[in-house]
């Protein structure tokens, strides 16, 4: 009798080791891909900010040609083809990011699309191009670190 309660004694400290065993492996999982959808969330979020300022430097080069007599055409091709990158560049933003992130992108491209109007008008130059879109980018950038938990403990999420 007492071999078989020191057999049942082993199996159940066997089945409770696998049990802490698995269940720390899987935490340890949850961790790292968690780590890893952050990672690539804040890929996709420079990339979208990037792609931003390089339609703001577009759409501003192309009023300052105006504004000197210069002919805007390549200005505002890169503006378009920043244009087109932050399009599908905003899907992957909204299908990754949090419900403030997303809605703080909303409002620039709100911002962006009343610049890109702007720049595209033949007789607009600088004086024109003033859109508050540097205002609607803090908001996303404040949107963006609360969502990565920048700035908090990590433990904190």
């Amino acid at each position: 009798m007492a071999t078989q309660i020191l057999t049942l004694v082993g199996v159940l400290i066997g089945a409770l080791t696998y049990f802490a065993t698995a269940s720390i492996e899987r935490a340890k999982s949850r961790r790292e891909m968690t780590t890893r959808w952050d990672e690539r969330k804040l890929e996709t979020y420079i990339e979208y900010v990037t792609c931003i300022k390089e339609i703001s430097r577009a759409a501003r080069d192309a009023g300052r040609a105006r504004d000197e007599g210069r002919d805007p055409a390549e200005a505002l091709w890169a503006m378009e083809a920043s244009e087109n990158k932050r399009s599908v560049l905003f899907e992957t933003f909204i299908l990754l990011s949090h419900d403030a992130a997303a809605t703080a992108a909303h409002a620039v491209n709100q911002r962006t699309w009343e610049l890109l109007r702007a720049a595209r008008e033949p007789g607009n130059g600088t004086a024109q191009l003033d859109i508050p879109l540097v205002e609607a980018l803090n908001g996303l950038h404040a949107a963006a670190r609360s969502d990565l938990a920048i700035g908090r403990a990590a433990g904190g999420r």
